[in-house]
Order: C-alpha cells, then sequence, then structure tokens
C-alpha cells in the first residue's frame, strides 16, 4: 500500500547502500570522570552480543548507565542489555536508564561502564501492586458494608442513588446518574431510571434511561449513564430488579472549567486502578456490550502462546555435572506433578537405573567396587530420556559434553514457577480488539491504537481504556464525540501481549517481552533461565529488522531485545499486522512508556555509519509536526505537562536505533501515519502519578482521532509560492518554496509540465525545513503542491497535458 498523501513509491527495505553524510550523529563529551569504555561487538553485527547474564528469579532495577556520546549509546543497545526509553543528552554525555539485575549490573561493571542512581527498585513495583490490592479491597469494603446495611434494616431498599446531575451541552441537556445495587457483583442487569419533567409532576412523564454497571479490575463499583433529556427534570426513580425502589433530588452540576475542550457535561475519568490483561480485555467486552450499536469486540486471528511453561529443574551446581529436566506436559497440565530424585544406591558396582512410579521418577545412579557414584550427567540424561521419555526431556547444562559425575539429590519437584491466581488462564490465549464506530464495515478512515508490547508497561493500557470509555459514554450527548464515531472507525488493542503482561503481574515485574521460549536445549532453555525468555514484540516486525541488518535488536534469545526467530514470528506481532492490513487504518498510536516522548519513523538504522531507514518527505515530516503539536497541545491541558521538542520526532533521532519495530511497519508496509507515545516516567508508578498520566495521555489519543477526522474532511486545497532570495555565487539566486499548510511540492526548472516523477521539495536536513536552491537567475520553475489528504493545488490533473500547474521565474524582485 502507498503513503496516502503520495504517489506509489516503493519504499526500500533492505540495507540501503547509500551514504551516511546525511544522517547527523550527536557527539559530547565525555564525563571527566567517567571509565573510558573497552571495545563491545559491534552495534548493528546480526550475531550481537551474548546477554549479560541474568541469573534465575533475579528481580531488575532501573538505574542510570553514564555514556560518553551516541556512539557509546549505541555500543550499549548492542550488548542487548535492557534499556528504558530515557536517553537523556546533556553537556556532559548522556544518560540512559536500563533495566538490569544485579548480576547484570555487576557485568555491566566489568565491562567498564559507570552507572548513577538507581531509579526504580522491586520494592517500588511491589508497592504499586499493594497499593493496586488495596484499592480492590476498599471497592469489595463498600459493597460489604452496603450488604451489611441492608441485614440489619430489611426496610432499606437495595438500590441506592448517589448522584443525579442534569447539566446542559450546547443546546442539549443532559442527566447523568450514578447508582449502587446490592446485586451488582454477581447481576449484569442494567438499572432503568425514570425522571419527572419538572417540579410536581410524576415521575415517568419525562421518559427513562438505562443505567449500566462499572467493574473495575473485577469489582463492582455502581451503575452509571448519561441521556439526553427534553426537560429539566426534579426527581428521578429507580426500581430495582428485586422491586426495591430508590428516589433523589436532581442537582444543577457546576459547569467543567473551560480549559476542557470537550465543553460542559462532558464525562472522563473512568480508572481507578491498575488493570491486568485479563481484566483490560473484561473492561472493554462490558463497553461492547453496554453500548453495542457503537461497538464490538473483535477476536484478533492469533491466539498467544499463553501464560504457561514446562515445569522444570536443575540438578546440580557443577555445570559438567547438572541435569536440567524438563515435563513433556506443561505446568498446569500435569507437569507440575513430577518429582526426579538422584539416588545413591547405597551399595557397590550397581548399575544406573531409572524407576516410575506414577509421576515420580527415581534414578538409582551406577557405582564402582568401591561403592563410589560414576554416573555423569551426560549418562544420567540418557537413562532419563529412555526410561521416562514420555514425562519428561532430560538435556546436558547449556550445551556441555556432560563428563562431570552426577551428586546424588533429594527428591525434586519440578515447577513452572507461576504465580498467578488460577483465574488467569494458562490456554493459549485470545488476543482482543474492541471496533468502536456508527459505521463499522471499513468504509470510514480507520484509526488504530494498541498497547502492552512491552508488558511491564502497566499505564498505557489504562490510557486506551479511559480512551474507549469517553468515546462511548459521550456520544449521546457530547457533539465532537458523536462525529468521531459517526465518521471514523476505530480499533484499540489494550494489550496485545497478554502473557508478558500477565508475567509482569504475577511474576516478575521487570518483564519486557512474551513468554515463548526459543532458546535450544543446548543454550539457555533450562529453569535458570527462566526470567530471560521471550521475543522483544517490538523488534519482530518486518521492515528496518536485524534480518535485514539494522540495529538495536540481538539475536540472543535471552536478550530483552531478541528480535525473534523470524520476522513475525511471533502470533502478537502477526496480530498488529493483520490490523495494519485493514484497508481503511490511515493513523495509529502505538503506546509505551516511559519517558515522555512522541515519535515516528525512521525508527532504525545501521552501523557504524548511522544509515537511516527512509526518511519521511519534507511533507510528511511537516504533516507528523503539525498533527503532534495538536496531540501535545491536548496533553498539556491536562495539568500543564509538556513533552519537549527534544522528544519530539523520529524515534532515531530523539531515542536510538529500534530495528524491526512496529511502527516501522505500519508507516513503510502500510502508509499508516504512526505515532508512538511514551508515556510518563516510569513503567509502574504510584497510582497518583499513573492516574494522571492517564488522563493526559487519553486527551491526546482523543485529538489524534479529530485529526483523523480532519484528514477525512480536508477539501481544502494548498497554496504554494515561489520565494527567491540573493546568492553569494553570482550569475544564480536562490530559491524555495512555501506551502499554506503540510504539502510536498514536485517542480521542474527545464520548462516542462511537472507531474509526480518530477523532482520532490526536499528537507534541508534533520529536523530543519525546506531546502534551498541554487541556480541561475531567470530559470522557468514550474511547479505544484498536494497536501496529504490528496487535494492538488488549483485542482491541477499531472498527466501532461493540464496546464493550470504553477509557473514562475527565478529572478530577485525590483522596487
Amino acid at each position: 500500500m502507498r503513503a496516502p498523501h503520495l504517489p506509489d513509491r516503493r519504499w526500500r527495505r533492505r540495507l540501503p547502500a547509500v551514504a551516511a553524510a546525511a544522517v547527523s550523529t550527536v557527539l559530547l563529551v565525555s564525563p571527566a570522570s567517567a571509565v573510558a569504555l573497552p571495545d563491545v561487538v559491534p552495534a548493528g553485527a546480526a550475531d550481537v552480543a551474548a546477554d549479560l547474564g541474568r541469573t534465575a528469579d533475579e528481580q531488575a532495577s532501573v538505574v542510570e548507565v553514564l555514556l560518553a556520546d551516541t556512539a557509546e549509546l549505541d555500543r550499549l543497545v548492542a550488548t542487548g542489555v535492557d534499556l528504558d526509553h530515557e536517553v537523556s543528552r546533556t553537556e556532559n554525555g548522556i544518560v540512559a536508564h536500563a533495566v538490569v539485575t544485579p548480576n547484570e549490573v555487576a557485568n555491566l561493571k566489568a565491562k567498564g561502564y559507570r552507572l548513577g542512581e538507581t531509579l526504580f527498585s522491586p520494592e517500588d513495583s511491589t508497592d504499586r501492586v499493594a497499593e493496586r490490592d488495596a484499592t480492590i479491597s476498599e471497592h469489595v469494603a463498600e459493597n460489604r458494608a452496603f450488604t451489611a446495611t441492608l441485614a440489619a434494616d430489611p426496610a432499606a431498599s437495595d438500590v441506592r442513588i448517589t448522584r443525579a446531575d442534569y447539566y446542559t451541552s450546547g443546546t442539549n441537556q443532559i442527566l447523568s446518574v450514578e447508582a449502587k445495587w446490592a446485586q451488582g457483583q454477581t447481576s449484569t442487569s442494567a438499572l432503568t431510571v425514570q425522571r419527572d419533567s419538572g417540579p410536581g409532576t410524576a415521575i415517568g412523564s419525562g421518559g427513562s434511561q438505562n443505567i449500566s454497571r462499572f467493574v473495575d479490575a473485577g469489582v463492582y463499583l455502581y451503575h452509571r449513564g448519561a441521556a439526553t433529556v427534553t426537560a429539566r427534570p426534579d426527581r428521578i426513580q429507580i426500581t430495582s430488579p428485586t422491586g426495591d425502589v430508590a428516589t433523589a433530588t436532581v442537582k444543577e452540576w457546576l459547569p467543567i472549567p473551560e480549559e476542557n475542550p470537550e465543553g460542559a457535561g462532558y464525562q472522563k475519568d473512568f480508572i481507578t486502578s491498575y488493570l491486568t490483561p485479563t481484566e483490560l480485555y473484561n473492561r472493554i467486552k462490558q463497553l461492547a456490550a453496554a453500548y453495542p450499536d457503537l461497538a464490538e469486540i473483535v477476536e484478533l486471528p492469533y491466539q498467544t502462546t499463553g501464560y504457561r511453561r514446562k515445569a522444570q529443574a536443575v540438578l546440580g551446581t557443577a555445570n559438567a555435572s547438572r541435569v536440567a529436566v524438563d515435563s513433556r506436559a506443561w505446568g498446569h497440565q500435569g507437569g507440575n506433578d513430577i518429582a526426579v530424585t538422584l539416588a545413591n544406591p547405597g551399595a557397590a558396582d550397581r548399575p544406573l537405573s531409572v524407576t516410575v512410579t506414577g509421576t515420580d521418577i527415581r534414578v538409582d545412579l551406577a557405582t564402582n567396587a568401591a561403592g563410589t557414584v560414576t554416573s555423569t550427567a551426560a549418562q544420567v540424561v540418557a537413562a532419563l530420556n529412555a526410561q521416562a521419555g514420555t514425562l519428561v526431556q532430560a538435556y546436558t547444562y547449556r550445551g556441555n559434553t556432560g563428563t562431570g559425575v552426577v551428586a546424588p539429590a533429594a527428591r525434586t519437584p519440578l515447577t513452572d514457577g507461576l504465580r498467578a491466581p488460577a483465574s488467569v488462564s494458562r490456554d493459549p490465549h485470545p488476543v482482543y480488539a474492541i471496533r468502536i464506530g456508527k459505521v463499522r464495515d471499513g468504509s470510514k478512515p480507520g484509526v488504530l491504537a494498541y498497547a502492552q508490547e512491552h508488558a511491564r508497561e502497566w499505564v498505557p493500557p489504562l490510557v486506551t481504556i479511559e480512551t474507549a470509555e469517553r468515546l462511548l459514554r459521550n456520544y449521546a450527548h457530547d457533539g465532537r464525540t458523536k462525529q468521531l464515531l459517526n465518521n471514523l472507525d476505530i480499533w484499540i488493542a489494550p494489550s496485545v501481549n497478554p502473557d508478558g503482561g500477565h508475567y509482569s503481574f504475577y511474576d516478575f515485574n521487570s518483564q519486557r517481552r512474551n513468554m515463548t521460549n526459543h532458546c535450544p536445549l543446548t543454550g539457555s532453555a533450562d529453569a535458570l533461565a527462566r526470567n530471560s525468555w521471550g521475543v522483544d514484540n517490538n523488534r519482530n516486525y518486518t521492515e528496518y529488522s536485524l534480518f535485514d541488518g539494522y540495529s538495536g535488536a540481538s539475536s540472543s534469545c535471552t536478550s530483552d531485545t531478541y528480535a525473534g526467530p523470524s520476522e513475525l514470528s511471533e502470533p502478537e506481532n502477526r496480530n498488529i499486522d493483520w490490523l495494519a492490513s485493514r484497508g481503511n487504518i490511515k493513523f495509529s498510536m502505538n503506546l509505551h512508556s516511559s519517558g515522555n516522548y512522541f515519535m515516528w519513523s525512521p525508527g532504525a538504522y545501521a552501523l557504524p555509519d548511522r544509515i537511516s531507514a527512509p526518511r519521511p518527505t519534507l511533507a510528511q515530516e511537516s504533516f507528523f509536526w503539525g498533527a503532534s503539536s495538536r496531540i501535545l497541545t491536548a496533553i498539556k491541558r491536562h495539568r500543564n505537562m509538556a513533552v519537549t521538542p527534544a522528544r519530539t520526532g523520529p524515534i532515531s533521532d530523539v531515542l536510538y536505533s529500534a530495528a524491526g519495530n512496529s511502527g516501522d511497519m505500519l508507516w513503510y508496509k502500510y502508509g499508516i501515519y504512526a505515532w508512538n507515545f511514551e508515556v510518563g516516567t516510569s513503567f509502574q508508578p504510584g497510582w497518583d502519578e499513573a492516574h494522571a498520566e492517564t488522563m493526559e495521555f487519553a486527551n491526546g489519543l482523543v485529538e489524534l482521532l479529530r485529526v483523523a477526522k480532519d484528514f477525512a474532511d480536508d477539501k481544502q486545497r494548498p497554496e504554494s509560492t515561489l520565494v527567491v532570495r540573493p546568492s553569494s555565487s553570482p550569475g544564480n539566486v536562490n530559491v524555495s518554496f512555501e506551502t499554506t499548510e503540510a504539502a510536498a511540492v514536485f517542480y521542474t526548472l527545464d520548462g516542462v509540465a511537472p507531474s509526480y516523477s518530477s523532482t520532490l521539495y526536499a528537507s534541508a536536513g534533520i529536523r530543519e525545513g525546506g531546502e534551498t536552491l541554487t541556480v541561475p537567475a531567470g530559470t522557468t520553475v514550474h511547479w505544484f503542491s498536494v497536501d496529504a489528504a490528496g487535494n492538488v493545488e488549483n485542482n491541477y490533473t499531472p498527466n501532461g497535458t493540464a496546464k493550470n500547474y504553477r509557473k514562475g521565474k527565478a529572478v530577485l524582485a525590483t522596487g
């Protein structure tokens, strides 16, 4: 598919054989106290350095890594270290944030890297989970207190109206109602609100409206809803499904402050705690059920591997004598019931033997004439596979020949090590999106928002849920929201990596990747590496990837930037490719954290010369910047927090190379204007901060939808001007073009009519404006402009016969 605003020009995907002179490299002064860094495996090589040695069940912290310049940052990336998206450039160097365990810290120091402060610790994540659990417990306690009140007073109504607010929005009159029902935790029934039509009128005379359950993190909070009314009601009444009745007086609601662009009565703030992937999916399913005319749930075509692992154990301590054992069945399907004993038979000249009793495997080790154990690891592995091969698979430790003699070991249970409750499915997991819009047949322009490619990023999924809630709950009474849903086809996938997301919540808070173990048995496939498996879903896409020779991803199966065995090897990635291939998708937002960045393509370059993926044209770059200004202004409106210009722009300019990222696939393969949010300053901030980040970035995501609608509605043709200035070159003048909006300019200097194959006016450089052309004075210039929506200046048709293109002479104005 071509980019939507240009004629068909094939993107060049493989490593381009072009000079890197046009690609800027920022070199910074090395800190005086920094340790000189040794040479590391060159970044960008397909066989990047091995992982830094995360050991079993180590928890990770976020620490500063102090670097001299961009070249050192690229070498750090090439080690496969897990980098946060926080990279600060100062006059003294670069400070990057790495997510590392104590063992990885030691290895970084051994390589000569200087580390700074620890910014986030495992204890902080534990506090976040405790905070979330406390919030849920408060909801549960409120429900119990309500139930206890009813038990103490049988005459009390089992429905209680907590808010009844009347307000106006433009010419609309709105009634918003919130109520709590004692059966709300278990029953999915809506509540019906009847209203009068003013003081002294009968209940029911003003009509009725339904309010639906609001469930957060699996706990019922209350019923709520808003509807347009024709007269200001004075009182309302709710009769619960059990027959109990509650009444309340309607109050005037204060208008929202003017700085909120949505206007009076706009509903928002629907998130009260962090949500696991299971809870995220439940929320969008509840929303779709409540608004069947506006939304539907789409199960994406590829299920994940699942939140599951084989049960495992490693017996022994010395590598040459270690025996690794994996269950054939998944842990939850019987693997966790298996145990292995390595026994000294206590007698001389005994052969090696294996006995299987149910799921207990006993290995009697061989002994010599002196009664000393003689069985090697390789021999025990062979015996286990021969005699207990239907239950387990045994192998020597990480490719070792296994010549060491095995030490006896007490009965050792195999375990998958997973700690999530049974409510978290261990089966291959469906991935769900909610599709929102009045017309959902592909005829309307599409917008895609997706989150949690990286499992530990807990705030971005909340942004998607808050946005979905705002869209659906404001449709009936907010005109601008109605216009969005009437004219756009909106896809929101709150968690594209549910396996990793669940693992991050319940097992290893720093988990970045999915849970698929691609390590060979000769590598780090054993239990001692179980926090090191998985594919980085944001390095497994098809354009400018590791497999194309680009930098910023790893071929090591235990690196946190592991690109996988091949492009689109992972179901999570194939789902995004499937979504992007919807022919009507024109815009997308990939939500990540952290660092407060706002970025777009190109996202990758090749080393050593920093050869970038093709840069957007001047017109495309101008459109990215213009739309970004709108979106970032909406974000800032919430609490005056700004995403800085230095953190806005192409990924490879403001961060580092990320070969095979999803934004590049959407832009280069499908022509989708694709952005990346980097939300906030931490993966798992305290709830007050997480809540504020959710609100402000939901503002930005809604504004992207407005950008998309304006793009679809754009019928305004651009206008352009030829600007001629003096040149220092005798006989020549300097020429440039100015346009009234972001637009491409095609021009000729030889007097022929311009077409889409004519020269495209280019950028002067990275993050600069248009180029300056030096031409002989008097040169005839023919040109036309076309904007991002495809509107052509003067309605010109560049077919070789039309004459209404722009014409000018490269001469200086006189007078």
